[in-house]
């Protein structure tokens, strides 16, 4: 079996005194796309951020293909292949939108120059038409497309996308899902969080549902959609 390329044990994460995530054990495998589910609050945003170093761990461990990196500094996270794309986006409004996508520009980490700038904006021709623009001029989901874009300029081995079309109008939302497929198609693994669960198990090999910082359920997506209760339960169906 391949070596996981993030994989969290027993992980523990406190917010002062707030106990947010209780014992997680999270892997992720070479080309797997993982969706990561629950309602709001449940330590779905916790839990990333706890692997990319962003919130520290008070317990367990993360491992980053195999080395220990609980805790590390976010952009040593970021060198060994973990692209992340926050629910808040993130992008550079003082940027065009041409510099927010080649400031990103480098190689994976096995030298591997898949996703180009010419290659990005073939997959987002929207962008392609607003190069020159600044990133604050941009819509919601122009934004969205602009950060997925940049994460895929880093050529990564991991996309972390927290919230993928939170707020976007359903015509963008069907282009992030349809770029999320491609992405899925390329061989990059992801981990995906949205509420629409729906299209999240159309895309994702394995789904995860957190409810108040547990595992609750661990899955297929069939093995998920042939459980209505548990769609009802944690998430509101």
């Amino acid at each position: 079996m391949s070596t996981p390329l993030i994989q969290t044990t027993a992980l523990n994460t406190h917010y002062g005194q707030s106990h947010i995530l209780r014992g997680i054990d999270f892997t992720v495998l070479p080309g797997q796309t993982i969706g990561l589910m629950g309602r709001n609050g449940m330590g779905k945003t916790t839990l990333l951020k706890s692997i990319m170093g962003i919130v520290k761990p008070s317990g367990g461990t993360v491992h980053i293909k195999g080395q220990p990196m609980t805790g590390a500094p976010t952009f040593e996270i970021a060198r060994m292949g973990i692209a992340y794309v926050p629910e808040g986006r993130g992008i550079f409004g003082n940027l065009s939108v041409k510099e927010n996508l080649q400031m990103a520009a480098r190689a994976g980490t096995q030298g591997q120059r898949d996703w180009t700038y010419d290659r990005v904006l073939e997959t987002f021709p929207r962008l392609a038409e607003r190069l020159g623009h600044g990133g604050q001029q941009l819509s919601g989901g122009e934004q969205q497309m602009l950060t997925i874009g940049r994460a895929l300029m880093t050529n990564p081995d991991v996309l972390i996308l927290d919230e993928a079309t939170e707020g976007l109008a359903p015509l963008i939302a069907r282009e992030i899902w349809r770029i999320c497929g491609l992405i899925r198609e390329s061989g990059i693994s992801s981990i995906i969080v949205d509420k629409a669960w729906k299209q999240v198990t159309q895309i994702t090999d394995r789904n995860v549902i957190l409810v108040k910082g547990e595992v609750v359920f661990e899955g297929s997506s069939d093995e998920l959609l042939s459980k209505p209760e548990l769609l009802e339960q944690y998430l509101g169906v």
